[in-house]
Protein backbone atom coordinates (compact mmCIF):
# COMPACT_ATOMS: atom_id res chain seq x y z
CA UNK A 1 0.00 0.00 0.00
CA UNK A 2 2.88 2.72 1.00
CA UNK A 3 4.58 1.99 -2.92
CA UNK A 4 0.78 2.41 -4.50
CA UNK A 5 0.27 5.94 -2.27
CA UNK A 6 3.44 6.89 -3.26
CA UNK A 7 3.80 6.16 -7.23
CA UNK A 8 -0.37 7.81 -6.85
CA UNK A 9 1.69 11.20 -5.15
CA UNK A 10 4.91 11.12 -7.90
CA UNK A 11 2.27 10.79 -10.67
CA UNK A 12 0.29 13.95 -9.60
CA UNK A 13 4.16 15.62 -8.25
CA UNK A 14 3.01 16.09 -5.19
CA UNK A 15 5.63 15.19 -3.23
CA UNK A 16 7.30 18.26 -2.29
CA UNK A 17 3.72 19.11 -0.20
CA UNK A 18 4.47 15.78 1.58
CA UNK A 19 7.28 16.63 3.85
CA UNK A 20 6.67 15.10 7.34
CA UNK A 21 4.79 18.37 8.66
CA UNK A 22 2.29 18.56 6.38
CA UNK A 23 1.52 14.86 6.49
CA UNK A 24 1.05 15.42 10.33
CA UNK A 25 -1.14 18.10 9.53
CA UNK A 26 -3.14 16.01 6.79
CA UNK A 27 -3.36 13.13 9.48
CA UNK A 28 -4.70 14.92 12.19
CA UNK A 29 -7.65 16.69 10.08
CA UNK A 30 -8.97 12.89 8.61
CA UNK A 31 -8.63 11.90 12.10
CA UNK A 32 -10.75 14.68 13.25
CA UNK A 33 -13.13 14.09 10.75
CA UNK A 34 -13.33 10.76 11.82
CA UNK A 35 -13.85 11.89 15.47
CA UNK A 36 -16.95 14.32 13.67
CA UNK A 37 -18.87 11.13 13.11
CA UNK A 38 -19.40 10.28 16.74
CA UNK A 39 -18.75 13.12 18.59
CA UNK A 40 -22.30 13.61 19.44
CA UNK A 41 -23.39 10.00 19.32
CA UNK A 42 -24.57 7.99 22.65
CA UNK A 43 -22.13 4.83 23.36
CA UNK A 44 -25.10 2.91 22.01
CA UNK A 45 -25.42 4.50 18.78
CA UNK A 46 -21.85 4.69 17.89
CA UNK A 47 -21.65 1.11 18.82
CA UNK A 48 -24.36 0.63 15.61
CA UNK A 49 -22.54 3.35 13.24
CA UNK A 50 -21.77 0.86 10.66
CA UNK A 51 -25.48 -0.25 10.70
CA UNK A 52 -26.03 3.12 8.55
CA UNK A 53 -25.22 2.48 5.29
CA UNK A 54 -24.06 6.55 4.25
CA UNK A 55 -22.85 6.80 7.80
CA UNK A 56 -20.70 3.27 7.41
CA UNK A 57 -19.60 4.53 3.80
CA UNK A 58 -18.20 7.92 5.76
CA UNK A 59 -16.49 5.94 8.57
CA UNK A 60 -14.73 3.65 5.89
CA UNK A 61 -13.76 6.78 3.49
CA UNK A 62 -12.47 8.56 6.49
CA UNK A 63 -10.60 5.32 8.15
CA UNK A 64 -9.09 4.97 4.59
CA UNK A 65 -7.66 8.52 4.55
CA UNK A 66 -5.94 8.52 8.14
CA UNK A 67 -4.63 5.01 6.73
CA UNK A 68 -3.16 6.67 3.95
CA UNK A 69 -1.65 9.42 5.60
CA UNK A 70 -0.06 7.54 8.13
CA UNK A 71 1.21 5.02 5.59
CA UNK A 72 2.32 8.24 3.81
CA UNK A 73 3.83 9.62 6.95
CA UNK A 74 5.90 6.26 7.44
CA UNK A 75 7.15 6.04 4.37
CA UNK A 76 8.73 9.74 4.24
CA UNK A 77 10.51 9.34 7.43
CA UNK A 78 11.41 5.36 6.96
CA UNK A 79 9.40 3.97 9.61
CA UNK A 80 8.06 0.74 9.58
CA UNK A 81 4.71 0.74 11.36
CA UNK A 82 4.24 -2.64 11.72
CA UNK A 83 7.87 -3.24 13.45
CA UNK A 84 6.75 0.22 15.54
CA UNK A 85 3.49 -1.24 16.61
CA UNK A 86 4.88 -4.56 17.51
CA UNK A 87 7.37 -2.65 19.67
CA UNK A 88 5.30 -0.44 21.35
CA UNK A 89 3.08 -3.52 22.04
CA UNK A 90 5.52 -5.41 23.70
CA UNK A 91 6.49 -2.10 25.72
CA UNK A 92 3.44 -1.55 26.89
CA UNK A 93 3.09 -5.82 27.94
CA UNK A 94 6.07 -4.57 30.12
CA UNK A 95 4.85 -1.84 31.43
CA UNK A 96 1.28 -3.16 31.87
CA UNK A 97 1.52 -6.73 33.02
CA UNK A 98 -1.67 -8.52 33.12
CA UNK A 99 -2.69 -8.79 36.90
CA UNK A 100 -1.68 -12.13 38.68
CA UNK A 101 -5.62 -13.33 40.06
CA UNK A 102 -4.96 -14.16 44.00
CA UNK A 103 -4.62 -17.81 44.41
CA UNK A 104 -7.58 -19.82 45.92
CA UNK A 105 -7.20 -21.57 49.06
CA UNK A 106 -7.78 -25.29 48.59
CA UNK A 107 -11.62 -26.43 49.31
CA UNK A 108 -11.63 -28.95 52.62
Amino acid sequence: MQRRLAEFAAARNWQPYHTPKNLVAALSVEASELVEIFQWLTPEESARVMTDPPTAHRVRDEVADVLAYLLQLCEVLGVDPLAALAAKIERNEHRFPVPQKPDRPEEN
